[in-house]
This record gives C-alpha cells, structure tokens and sequence, in this order.
C-alpha cells in the first residue's frame, strides 16, 4: 500500500473531531441556557427513553444522571487539550458551537458576549498552534426554548432565529474561521429527530409530514447562511454534513435491490441532492405522495435553495447497512441511529455496530460521481472499551486496525479519482456518546479518566493510538 499512501495530496487536512455538548461540560457557566442535550439522560437506555411518547423535555435528577452536563470539562482544560491535538500534527480541528452559548434561549435579539469570547479564546489557541478550526453551526444541542416554545424545526419562525445565529458568529469569527458546515448529520432525522429537529413524533401516521417540514426549514436556513457565509466571508468554505451508509441488497432479489436503491436514495442521497444541486430530487415526489407529505412552501424558498449551494459535503461515516424488504426471522444489527439486517460478511464493534471499510470506498466514490464536489470525512472511528494497564498505558490497537483500514479505503478512493480534501476522527479524545451517554464508549487518541458512574480524575492520558496517528499525519498517511 505504500505506492498509495503517497497519493493522499499536499495540504490534506488531517485532524479530530468532537461535539460541544458532548465535551465541553460548563453548562450552565457563561450565562449559556439549556439545550436539547442538556436534557437527554446517561446510559444505554438512552435511545430507548428519548423514542417514548411523551418525553417532557426536562432535567431529572432523581431518576436519571445528565453526562453532558460536565462532558470531559473542555470548557475549562481546553488550553491542554489543544496542546495535545497539536502534539499529534492536527491540521485541522472539527468542533461545533453551542447555539445557546450565543443566545441561550434562541431567540434574543442580541447575542451573550462570554458564549461569544469563549470561542474567540479557542480559536485563538487552536491558531497558535497553527490548527484550523471547522465548525459545525449546530450539532445536536438546539436551545430547549425553541423546542418547547416553538417545536423545534417544526416552526418557521426557528429559522429567523437560526438567521440570527449565524449572522452573530460569521462577523464575530470572520479573520478566525474559513471552513463551516451547517447542521450535522441533517438526514440522521429520518430516524431521531429529536436532537437534530427539536421534537419526537408523538404518532406514527403524522412521522413523515412533520420530519419533511423540518427538513425544509433547515433546507431554508442552511442556504440562508451559505448565503451570508459567502457574503460575510468571502474566502470561506461552507458545506453541508451527512450521516452516510452505503445501502447493500440482502441479495440478488430484485425486489431486494429496488428497496435497497430507495432506502439509499432518502436516506443517504435526499438532503445531499437539495444541498448541492439546490432543488428538490425527482424521485422525492413519489415519496411526498406515498406517505401524504404536502410541504408548506414561501414564496422564494426554492430559488433561495437553488442559488446558495454548498462547497464541500462533510460527512460522518461509521458502517455500512444491509437491507431486505422483508426482515421477518432474519437477526438485524444496531447501528448509528438505525439498524439493519446482519451482513454475515462483517465483524462488528463492541456496541454492534458492523465495521466495513470497503463501504467507505463505496460511499466516497457514489458522492464523488453524484456530486462532483470535494469532500471531507469529517467522522469516522471506533467506539470500544479501553483498558488502563498497571503501568499506565492504554493499548489500543483494535483502533489502530480500524482506522488504517479505513485511511487505506479513502487510499484506494483517491486513486479511483475522488476529489478527498481531509479526514477528521471523531471523538479524537474521550467523550459522552451521543447514542447511548456512556463514557465507556471511547473513541479517542486521549484517555479521560471519566467514568459511566460519574467517578475519574478528568486526567488525561496517552493512548498508543495517539503516537500511531501523529506518525500518519507526519508522514501525511504512509506511516499507516
């Protein structure tokens, strides 16, 4: 492979990824409000509480504990975590903002000055060591207000507020900040909306109409910022961020296939296609028709959509998903946020989740032919309990396998001719799993001494994937 790994380009931006609400803990410091993940209770029962009817939207201290409500303390320890992102040679680091730090309740008029300086102090320290920012405008932690006031993305008026948003923190970061995306995992709503959209689907019959309106909505407001993006800051680069899954055919079936191909078209391809190519896909109006949709379209939003296109698509990718129309006696597979029929050709992770790095290949040159536009694995890794030895060190060499065989498919991607501008890791340190609240679930170069059970020191240590990936990056990827 060593002919291969030479051809990733000059300036590949390598680099880690993390979410605020997940790390940066200091949740009620900074006048910053509640947010959705503020919220959400710890544990592998997460998912599973959050997918009842009912769900009141509010802190439980008695019943449930709250992870994200300290995360791993980046609020405070920043200046030490990013001293050792540079140790490991990032160029980049993919983080978010927490919208609530700006307004903390969505929808004030003007923005809170301490959420404001916060992040000029962490973009000041990633540029003093020569690391790039990329920011993700919302990632999963939209202010409780909008979501129990408004209904989350149900309501047009959340995109003024959004409007709002972004205008503060483009001219606020505009010499600081040159690579944005929008909203992350936008499509991850076909199956939980609730921390993308704000809202849970009390009924069945109403799931589609209520997902496709928030939908457009955040098809308005995400072209509203490219749009000010482009003018705020001329050099900038903004995209878009989906969760992708190649979809394989259980088999040769065509029926099989003909389902596998829709699946893949809604799931993977629907948000992208209106991203890029700026207009509602062909095949969306069956769907709209089959399941009832009639969007609530203003006057302008199409043409908005058309003429504000993104410049990149970023994009999480963890597993592939294998389908049959029938599943009936068939044994399925968790996944990141939906689940499958299980492919007896792949092994799987701690947490179920199937691990396939020829589906990164797949899912890389499918976008690159359909879109012709850069592209920029901004997740990708490998959640698994991680063990502290007597002496210290943390062995991780299952994630050393399950990242370079992933680095190695976007290799193979880049000589099939795909245009790849970065990789960023997700959770390059420890952090609360947006999934399932656990601590336990651990896919960082850096361990944090943080436990399921609230204990840990919020020490941070070295794991042996920490020297593996700064070699890769060294070497700009031949010291796989």
């Amino acid at each position: 492979m060593n002919a291969i790994h030479k051809k990733f380009p000059e300036g590949f931006l390598w680099g880690g990824a993390t979410a605020a609400n997940q790390m940066e803990g200091g949740f009620h410091e900074g006048n910053k409000g509640l947010n959705i993940a503020d919220v959400l209770p710890g544990g592998k029962e997460r998912l599973n509480v959050l997918k009842k009817p009912g769900f009141n939207f509010e802190i439980d201290n008695e019943k449930y504990s709250y992870p994200n409500h300290e995360g791993i303390d980046f609020y405070h320890r920043y200046k030490e975590d990013i001293a050792l992102f540079a140790e490991m040679g990032f160029k980049v680091y993919r983080m978010s903002i927490a919208w609530t730090r700006i307004f903390p309740n969505g929808n004030e008029l003007e923005a809170n000055e301490e959420g404001l300086a916060f992040y000029d102090r962490i973009f000041d320290e990633l540029h003093k060591y020569g690391i790039e920012p990329v920011v993700t405008i919302s990632h999963y932690e939209m202010p409780l207000n909008l979501v129990k006031n408004y209904g989350g993305w149900r309501s047009r008026e959340v995109v003024t507020f959004f409007e709002r948003y972004v205008h503060a923190i483009f001219n606020r970061y505009k010499d600081k900040v040159k690579y944005w995306m929008t909203f992350n995992e936008i499509n991850s709503a076909l199956h939980f909306p609730i921390m993308s959209m704000g809202f849970s689907v009390e009924k069945e019959e109403d799931k589609y109409q209520s997902i496709f309106q928030g939908f457009h909505h955040q098809f308005v407001a995400s072209s509203i910022a490219v749009k000010a993006c482009h003018e705020i800051i001329p050099g900038a680069k903004i995209g878009c961020m989906i969760l992708v899954a190649p979809v394989y055919s259980y088999d040769c079936n065509p029926e099989n296939v003909m389902y596998s191909l829709q699946e893949e078209q809604i799931f993977n391809f629907f948000c992208g296609d209106i991203h890029v190519r700026g207009e509602y896909p062909a095949y969306s109006r069956r769907f709209f028709k089959e399941h009832n949709i009639t969007l609530d379209i203003h006057e302008g939003d199409l043409e908005l959509i058309k003429e504000n296109t993104v410049d990149y698509i970023g994009f999480s990718y963890y597993m592939s998903l294998t389908q049959k129309k029938d599943k009936s006696g068939l044994e399925t597979t968790p996944g990141n946020l939906f689940e499958g029929v299980k492919n007896p050709f792949l092994k799987a992770s701690d947490w179920g989740w199937e691990i396939d790095p020829t589906g990164l290949r797949i899912i890389l040159n499918k976008l690159y032919d359909r879109y012709q536009l850069p592209l920029f694995v901004v997740e990708n890794g490998l959640g698994a309990y991680d063990k502290v030895e007597e002496d210290g060190s943390i062995n991780d060499d299952y994630r050393i396998d399950y990242l370079r065989s992933h680095i190695e498919a976007m290799c193979e991607a880049i000589e099939d001719g795909v245009d790849l501008m970065g990789y960023t890791s997700w959770g390059c340190i420890d952090l609360v799993s947006a999934s399932t609240g656990e601590f336990s679930k651990r896919y960082g170069f850096i361990y944090v001494d943080k436990h399921d059970d609230g204990s840990g020191t919020l020490e941070r240590k070295k794991k042996k994937s920490f020297y593996w990936y700064k070699d890769v990056i060294f070497s700009n990827g031949e010291g796989l």
